[in-house]
């Protein structure tokens, strides 16, 4: 009720509830980075970018709502969110794996090469055999949904000091519902952001539209990997998934930098970064091979 009071009301609650979404945003987070820089490059369009990670935050947004509900009406215990992240990590893993096979044709794992010969360049031809899928708006929905039960510190806050001051069941799940919203705007930002730097590349439009969605499947295969890996740590050794350095920075998500920044950063940086560079590189020389 402490603050409550001092805030003024609910009002002020889902205000707060808003900017703590926003700064969820803003701050690398398992549960939204990845998967909005995956889908945003695929989209190879801001526009697209901002569409794909709209519906992504939709759907990140009903489940906060309905967490929300679900933690006032005491059905579920805080400790019990808290305690499924392994699961999530495990699930989000597979979501993004299927994805990624689906984006780059492949029924398995088996079948993915991470470097092709006909990606390397080294057959100089605008018409590669080689068939990619573009992104379904539909996943980044199923995506967002599933990823919503992450559990972080964000929804710590949001789950046992918001909620709980929420006069009745009736309003209890509009912190969800705000705090979603906060986190839409600025991942729709950085969607269409991402968009357009694919775009921005200059690279043909078919050859463009073709390369993000390598980097998208790329990204989204091998990222999924990397959660499925993490959510088995998770599960099978705790202590070690536990374990987090203290940065001494007083904002959720960057206080305590553990499992999830490890996945995140590895997956848009090194995954996702390095991918891109690598097919915009090999598509560039091709042309200006082909070009001399």
């Amino acid at each position: 009720m402490i603050l409550y009071i001092l805030m003024g009301g609910i009002f002020f609650l889902l205000m707060y509830s808003l900017l703590l979404g926003v700064i969820h945003g803003i701050t690398p987070d398992e549960h939204t980075w990845p998967i909005t820089f995956s889908y945003a490059i695929g989209a190879f369009s801001t526009k697209k970018g901002i569409f794909v990670a709209f519906l992504f935050t939709l759907a990140f947004t009903v489940q906060r709502a309905i967490a929300s509900e679900i933690v006032y009406l005491a059905v579920i215990n805080v400790k019990i969110f808290y305690s499924i992240n392994g699961y999530i990590y495990t699930i989000v893993g597979i979501a993004m794996l299927i994805a990624g096979l689906y984006v780059m044709n492949k029924r398995s794992i088996l079948h993915v090469d991470l470097f092709p010969s006909s990606w390397l360049g080294k057959k100089h031809t605008h018409d590669t055999t080689e068939h990619v899928n573009e992104i379904k708006p539909s996943m980044a929905l199923i995506h967002g949904f599933i990823a919503g039960w992450g559990f972080g510190a964000f929804a710590i806050i949001l789950y046992t000091i918001i909620v709980p001051q929420m006069p009745n069941a009736y309003v209890a799940f509009l912190p969800g519902v705000m705090f979603g919203l906060g986190t839409m705007v600025v991942q729709a930002i950085f969607g269409g952001f991402f968009g357009r730097w694919i775009r921005k590349m200059k690279l043909p439009e078919k050859k463009g539209i073709e390369v993000a969605s390598k980097i998208a499947g790329t990204t989204l295969t091998y990222g999924g990997l990397v959660f499925i890996l993490g959510g088995i740590i998770t599960l099978a050794l705790p202590k070690i998934a536990n374990f987090s350095i203290n940065t001494g920075i007083n904002v959720g998500n960057l206080h305590h930098l553990g499992i999830g920044f490890v996945m995140v950063t590895f997956t848009v940086l090194v995954i996702g970064i390095g991918s891109l560079i690598h097919f915009v590189r090999v598509v560039k020389k091709e042309y200006e091979t082909d070009g001399k």
